[in-house]
């Protein structure tokens, strides 16, 4: 049976195996993409980290089937508090554990979060997303905000692994527990970026209060998680350079949501755009740090009100 996968080009069928155990079998479409998730998935499930485990894997590695973690996501359970936490708390050790004898040479399709990688997101934004709004903007403007947010990213600690695409739709749930997937584009990097992805996605619409609660959670988990050194994890350094993390991933939500919705027609992705800039108006607001840092950016949210 086909699994309906609304921002992938992989394939998806739930089977049953020689095993007689339900499993779901991927057909990906890039060799190096689905090495990269093969060797997480099993490194990852080795630790003890919440993903699905391996079964079988095609000469080629362009297919393969993992366990079938069932039908019930994070997304359709976003009232349930003790999940979220649940969630944000095994975000910390795939983050940590995760990182530790980790070969981030078969990262696809960079092995760490780079100033070229952290650009190629930023003009993912201009060109697929603030280029379809047919507003006029100033690129000379935009690249020295764009240059000032490359120097807070790399500023931080990043010898942990960033999940990358960390939202509700990537978490299933399995008794009560989380249970990670997609994780396939993940490298090394700073932790707030995945913290940013999740509390800040779209469609979550998560309160703010709701997001300072998790964030309390997660900062206490990573508190507890061993051989965390100082180098990784200051409390108060974290906090401050969060907002630029969480205006960073908007503006590559928005790059994927203009590319899906603006090229490809995709009416998931259009509809999300207005939620996503709702997020970046808000951060704005509530953020007159970021209005000094980013004054171009805060200009460019103002004008592109017109499409909530």
């Amino acid at each position: 049976m086909a699994i309906q996968q609304q921002g992938s080009n992989r394939v998806y069928t739930r089977e049953t195996d020689a095993n007689g155990r339900s499993v779901i079998r991927v057909v990906g479409t890039n060799r190096d993409e689905n090495r990269a998730f093969i060797y997480m998935a099993r490194h990852f499930h080795a630790l003890g980290l919440p993903v699905p485990e391996l079964y079988e894997v095609s000469e080629d590695e362009m297919t393969y089937t993992q366990e079938d973690l069932g039908d019930t996501i994070l997304f359709d359970h976003l009232d349930n508090t003790l999940y979220i936490e649940r969630a944000m708390r095994a975000l910390a050790h795939v983050q940590v554990e995760g990182a530790r004898d980790f070969d981030w040479s078969v990262c696809f399709p960079v092995p760490t979060m780079d100033e070229r990688s952290i650009r190629w997101d930023l003009n993912y934004f201009k060109y697929c997303f603030l280029k379809g709004t047919k507003i006029e903007f100033s690129e000379p403007k935009l690249e020295d905000d764009f240059d000032r947010m490359v120097q807070v990213i790399l500023a931080q600690p990043a010898e942990t692994f960033l999940y990358r695409d960390f939202q509700s739709r990537n978490v299933m749930i399995k008794d009560d527990q989380p249970y990670f997937i997609d994780f396939q584009g993940g490298r090394r990097g700073p932790t707030q970026y995945d913290v940013a992805s999740f509390l800040w996605q779209a469609k979550a619409n998560f309160s703010q209060a709701l997001r300072e609660q998790m964030i309390d959670a997660y900062l206490d988990e990573l508190e507890k998680i061993s051989n965390l050194q100082s180098s990784i994890f200051n409390k108060d350094a974290w906090r401050a350079a969060l907002p630029h993390f969480v205006l960073f991933r908007t503006l590559q939500v928005l790059g994927a949501y203009g590319y899906r919705g603006y090229f490809e027609r995709k009416p998931h992705f259009l509809e999300s755009i207005p939620l996503a800039l709702k997020n970046l108006h808000e951060l704005f607001e509530k953020n007159t740090d970021l209005q000094n840092e980013y004054p171009y950016l805060y200009a460019i949210s103002n004008d592109l009100l017109f499409l909530l």
